[in-house]
């Protein structure tokens, strides 16, 4: 495991893991905070070293450290399931994904 995140509305948890190397997806029960398990998808790369939901919640970038790129996948609004679009590659161990507020 590498990173943890939960969606802006709390519905979802999402989890990087460098050993399968795959985002899982957990729904959270807001009664009582348990997770059951959704959905394990391929990040697109070796070793997903972070990854970050945009500020929309439409997509979730994943930065593949050892392979040298980063998938961008659609989130599902209805279910926070993931869906591969994007491949961004050639960039030299990308571990960090940051957005910047544009003023």
């Amino acid at each position: 495991m590498a990173e943890i995140a939960v969606d802006a509305k709390g519905k979802s948890l999402y989890v990087s893991n460098r050993g399968d190397d795959s985002i899982a997806l957990f729904k959270i029960n807001k009664v009582d905070g348990t997770l059951s398990f959704v959905e394990r998808v391929a990040s697109g790369g070796k070793a997903p070293r972070h990854f970050a939901l945009d500020p929309s919640g439409k997509w979730l970038l994943a930065a593949n450290q050892e392979s040298g790129n980063i998938q961008l996948f659609r989130v599902d609004a209805e279910n926070g399931r993931l869906t591969p679009s994007s491949h961004l590659g050639n960039i030299v161990s990308p571990v960090c994904i940051v957005f910047v507020p544009i003023k």
